[in-house]
C-alpha cells in the first residue's frame, strides 16, 4: 500500500476489481467529498477522502465479526465531488443533490469528508427519501447545534442543528459545547462521553436505539473517538469514545431491523508517518457496511 495522502488518490474503496465495483450491481456508493471550507483550527481534513481510500486498500474483505465479505454486494466508488472553491452552502446543495441521484438508483450512499459539513447536504437528502421521519445517529466530540457559525448556517458546528429540522437525532460521545447549545439541547437524545465511558454496563445503548425511528442516517466525525484511539483529526478532543462502543451501537441499531439510509465518515486529518487513523476510518467504513450485509 502507498502511503501518500494525496487529494488526488482515485483508487476503488478496498482496491476492488471491476466485477464487484459495478454500477449496475452495487449496492453501495462511496463520494468522496474533500471539502475544508469551513474548519476553523487545523486544516487538512480535505485529504481525509484519499487517505481513507488508500488506506481501505489494506483492509481484509472479511470480516470477522459478521462472517461475511460485504464487498459481495458490491462497491462502487465515485469521482471526488469538486467542492474546493465552493461556499457550504453550495457545497451543501451539490452533495445533497448527489447522495438524491444515488438513493433514487436504490443504492446506500457512503459520503467521506472532509470536514463534517459534507453531512448536511447528504443528510437533508436521505430526509426527503425517508418514507418515514428519519433518524440520525451522530457520533462526535462536538454538537454541533450552533445555528449560525462565522456567518454560516452549514458551517460544520451547525450540522446537526440543520439535521435537527428535518430528522430526530440521537448524540453520542459529546464533550465539547457551548453555554447557548447546552440550553437547546434535548438530554434524553445526548449520551455524554463521560457517561457512556463509565457507564457500569451498556444499557445506555438500548435507550438510544430506541430513540431512533425505522430509517436511520449515522453520521461520524472521527474526533468522537478518543485521540489516543484516533490523533489523525482536527480538534483532537480527550475523553472519547473507544473502537468497541462505537461499533456495538451500530450494531445494535442495525440488528434492531432498523433501516440504514446511508452513512458517512469525516474528520480524517492525515498526518506525517500516521496510518493508523486513515485505516480505522475505512475499516470502519467496511464495519459498517458488513453489519447492514449481516441484516439481509
Amino acid at each position: 500500500m502507498s502511503t501518500t495522502t494525496s487529494v488526488s488518490y482515485t483508487g476503488e474503496f478496498l482496491d476492488l476489481p471491476a466485477e464487484l465495483a459495478d454500477p449496475a450491481q452495487a449496492r453501495y456508493v462511496v463520494i468522496p467529498v474533500p471539502y475544508d471550507g469551513t474548519s476553523t483550527w487545523r486544516k487538512g481534513a480535505d485529504r481525509g477522502p484519499a487517505a481513507l481510500l488508500e488506506a481501505s486498500g489494506a483492509v481484509e474483505w472479511y470480516d470477522i465479526e459478521t462472517q461475511l465479505e460485504a464487498c459481495q454486494a458490491g462497491i462502487l466508488t465515485a469521482p471526488a465531488l469538486e467542492v474546493a472553491q465552493l461556499s457550504p452552502e453550495a457545497m451543501s446543495e451539490l452533495v445533497q443533490q448527489r447522495v438524491a441521484e444515488e438513493l433514487a438508483a436504490r443504492r446506500i450512499p457512503v459520503v467521506l469528508g472532509g470536514e463534517h459539513s459534507v453531512s448536511i447536504g447528504a443528510i437533508r437528502a436521505a430526509a426527503e427519501a425517508a418514507e418515514g421521519r428519519l433518524g440520525v445517529l451522530q457520533f462526535d466530540a462536538h454538537a454541533d447545534t450552533r445555528e449560525s457559525y462565522h456567518g454560516s448556517p452549514c458551517n460544520h458546528a451547525c450540522i446537526m442543528a440543520r439535521a435537527r429540522e428535518v430528522a430526530d437525532i440521537v448524540q453520542v460521545g459529546i464533550r465539547a459545547i457551548d453555554a447557548e447549545e447546552r440550553a437547546g439541547l434535548d438530554p434524553e437524545r445526548v449520551f455524554w462521553a463521560h457517561e457512556v465511558m463509565q457507564a457500569p454496563d451498556r444499557s445506555w445503548m438500548d435507550r438510544a436505539v430506541a430513540l431512533l425511528p425505522q430509517e436511520v442516517y449515522i453520521t461520524v466525525d472521527l474526533d468522537g473517538f478518543d485521540p489516543a484511539v484516533v490523533p489523525a483529526t482536527g480538534t483532537p478532543e480527550p475523553g472519547g469514545l473507544d473502537w468497541y462502543t462505537v461499533n456495538e451501537l451500530c450494531r445494535r441499531v442495525l440488528a434492531s431491523g432498523r433501516t440504514l439510509v446511508g452513512f458517512d465518515v469525516n474528520e480524517l486529518l492525515p498526518l506525517e508517518g500516521h496510518h493508523a487513523s486513515n485505516f480505522l476510518a475505512a475499516k470502519l467504513v467496511y464495519r459498517i457496511m458488513s453489519m447492514a450485509e449481516s441484516q439481509r
